[in-house]
């Protein structure tokens, strides 16, 4: 009996070891789990704006405006600061998506929001569908309907199948390493003329309200605004408290885009500047792939159509997912599960169905999509205004950063003027109005 209490003793500290042991295991695979999704965030940020919309936006009216596009890409990333930073924070400091914090403000305006997103990222998808074909038509030869067609098909079956959603991940990361190096090697070898190109950026010559509108959107627009900010709910590092965090993984997606911007900028005003005319109306036209082929022969072209479809198919999937998810707004069946998967495949469906049909050549349609949801991206920023402004509460704080609003208010007020000059050259675009 006496010896009873002696035993006791270490089993309790073996016991309390093992307590610890798994404490600290669940803590490492949750730090794991946070900045995997923090990484995501950055990520997906990065590659939403810098897919085939923007490849061919900026190669279309570098080819139009040379060294004055400058002005539209300072110009977008200046913008592009003011409303992540705001909307990442926003949707952090409230633990909520984007549509719910809307709905909690303004009641109805979460719908809104959704009804714009989904038909913005419609919009956006029938452009990365196009994408798709120009990368194999760039890749293979093949038309690019086929090939819109193909990408299409694979995006369902690689949503369907995730074993072969990760795979492609792998091969999606290593094609975009791929495309920075290729860019910079034509950026350097093409021998843009970097000074004029700095000048312009500040005091250009002319200004295209259609194409700041149109690069705006197809950087900032549309689900891109939200993709980031939501992925990075998943870090579980939600609250004002963690607002310092936020704001640097905001900032850090948005210098890499930036600066990828700007040498995608210059390497096809080198391009342009030589005097070499880039395709831009035809229905196979491809002129950021004829710029590549430009300074790297017929090898590049074929490199570009594979790190262009790749980027595109990426997309495909990135806009039809986020898309889908504000459509929980509509039904709480849709926040995941089957109901969202089906909610996904019909959303790539009805692109790939409408893009078939449509009859546009694709790097028209690659641009006007960014200039239409470059349209509808000053709506959702006033909301999110309005609830900085007057609603700081629902971020869980008294008051929310002064600076924070000024600048945000600023690129609303600047996205609602470029809207509304720009309106009748967008659509125009693809033959309505004029």
């Amino acid at each position: 009996m006496s010896h009873a209490p002696e035993s006791q003793p270490p089993e309790s500290s073996s016991t309390d070891g093992a307590a610890s042991g798994l404490d600290n295991a669940k803590s490492e695979i949750g730090s794991k789990i946070s900045r995997s999704a923090i990484i995501g965030a950055i990520f997906l940020m990065a590659t939403s704006a810098i897919g085939p919309g923007f490849i061919t936006q900026t190669a279309t009216f570098t080819a139009q405006m040379g060294a004055a596009f400058a002005f539209a890409i300072f110009a977008s990333i200046l913008i592009d600061i003011a409303i992540q930073l705001n909307v990442w924070r926003m949707v952090t400091s409230s633990g909520k998506r984007a549509a719910q914090l809307a709905s909690s403000a303004v009641p109805g305006s979460g719908i809104l929001l959704s009804i714009l997103i989904v038909v913005g990222g419609l919009a956006f998808n029938i452009g990365n569908i196009a994408g798709g074909g120009l990368g194999l038509n760039a890749l293979l030869g093949i038309d690019p309907k086929l090939g819109g067609l193909v990408t299409g098909l694979l995006a369902i079956g690689i949503f369907l199948f995730k074993r072969a959603g990760k795979v492609v991940d792998t091969v999606v990361l290593i094609l975009g390493i791929g495309m920075i190096i290729l860019t910079c090697i034509v950026a350097i070898v093409s021998n843009p003329p970097v000074r004029e190109a700095l000048r312009q950026s500040i005091a250009p010559d002319t200004i295209n309200f259609a194409t700041v509108t149109t690069i705006v959107g197809g950087t900032v627009g549309g689900y891109i605004t939200y993709s980031g900010a939501h992925r990075y709910l998943d870090s579980g590092k939600t609250g004002p408290e963690n607002a310092g965090s936020v704001m640097r993984s905001a900032l850090s997606g948005i210098v890499v885009t930036g600066v990828m911007r700007y040498v995608l900028f210059l390497a096809i005003l080198g391009v342009v500047a030589s005097g070499v005319a880039l395709d831009l109306d035809t229905s196979v036209a491809n002129p950021a792939g004829q710029a590549f082929a430009a300074v790297l022969g017929d090898a590049g072209m074929r490199i570009f159509g594979a790190i262009f479809w790749a980027a595109a198919l990426s997309s495909v999937i990135g806009a039809a997912y986020t898309s889908a998810t504000f459509l929980s707004a509509f039904s709480k069946r849709l926040e995941g599960g089957w109901p969202l998967q089906l909610a996904t495949v019909s959303f790539i469906v009805v692109s790939l169905v409408v893009y078939l049909v449509l009859g546009t050549a694709p790097a028209t349609l690659l641009v006007f999509v960014g200039g239409f949801n470059g349209l509808i991206l000053p709506i959702g920023l006033t909301i999110f205004m309005y609830i900085g402004w007057f609603r700081p509460r629902l971020l869980r704080t008294d008051s929310y950063p002064k600076w924070l609003l000024i600048i945000g208010t600023a690129a609303t007020l600047v996205t609602w003027y470029t809207a509304t000059q720009s309106i009748g050259p967008i659509f125009a675009m693809i033959g309505i109005g004029g």
